[in-house]
């Protein structure tokens, strides 16, 4: 910050009675985090807003400048301040990840409170629930996405369609019902072992044999997940939980 302290940024974004730009409050408050002085100019209507386009040759606003030099909207000032680089065909796993996270957390703190432990085998039981439950409501926000995206590597959905709407259901279920536990989780088991071991064999063939660049609908259509070793993961996850919950049901009773 140190760097830049002093220096000062002019602000043009659109502040109407109807519409207050989100990407302009953003990019104020990133122009004040990293030390200037924001000289804050509001287009107040349409016209204003239109005039001030047309006299910069631009399309869309905010719009900041700097030394006199037009740096851009949110976007670029993200990619001249932080390590962001606008990429919208850049495959990450952070999504996955996140909700990996999340179950994690939720699963440790469920066990603490209703187990007084942190580590038990309950512990890793909700985790691959949770997980199993949150990836499902990724996939059903728009299951259309979900289902087109699916097609590209899932065997049983190339041949019968109708599983790519089925296949989220089932996941959530189970997962829903492994988080019951008890009769409720043998009732699940089945359904996570015959999707997880579907979904293993269908992103095996298409990562490891056929040597696929793809996406994985793993977190819904529209997300940049490559389809690889976590996404496997996912299905592998669900066939033990599948195998897990009756193998106890017999072992411990």
């Amino acid at each position: 910050m140190s760097q830049i302290a002093g220096k000062k940024a002019i602000l043009y974004r659109m502040v109407m009675d109807d519409h207050l730009c989100p990407f302009g409050l953003k990019s104020r408050w990133l122009l004040r985090r990293k030390g200037f002085e924001v000289e804050d100019h509001h287009l107040e209507t349409r016209e204003q807003t239109d005039a001030f386009q047309r006299e910069h040759n631009v399309d869309t606003t905010p719009q900041t400048f700097i030394d006199g030099e037009r740096v851009g909207g949110y976007e670029e000032l993200r990619e001249r301040f932080t390590n962001y680089r606008k990429d919208s065909a850049k495959k990450t796993y952070t999504p996955v990840l996140v909700i990996f996270g999340i179950s994690a957390l939720m699963a440790l703190m469920v066990a603490w409170g209703t187990i007084g432990n942190l580590l038990t085998i309950r512990t890793v039981e909700l985790f691959a629930a949770f997980a199993m439950t949150l990836l499902a409501v990724q996939k059903l926000q728009d299951i259309e996405s979900f289902s087109t995206m699916f097609l590209n590597y899932d065997l049983l959905a190339q041949k019968q369609v109708s599983y790519g709407y089925i296949y989220p259901v089932g996941e959530a279920a189970a997962g829903v019902l492994m988080i019951a536990g008890g009769v409720l989780g043998l009732i699940g088991a089945p359904i996570a072992l015959f999707i997880g071991t579907v979904g293993a064999i269908s992103v095996f063939k298409a990562v490891y044999i056929d040597k696929r660049d793809l996406k994985c609908a793993c977190v819904g259509g529209n997300s940049n997940v490559p389809l690889g070793f976590i996404s496997l993961s996912e299905n592998l996850v669900m066939m033990a939980m599948g195998l897990w919950m009756p193998a106890k049901a017999l072992l411990l009773g």
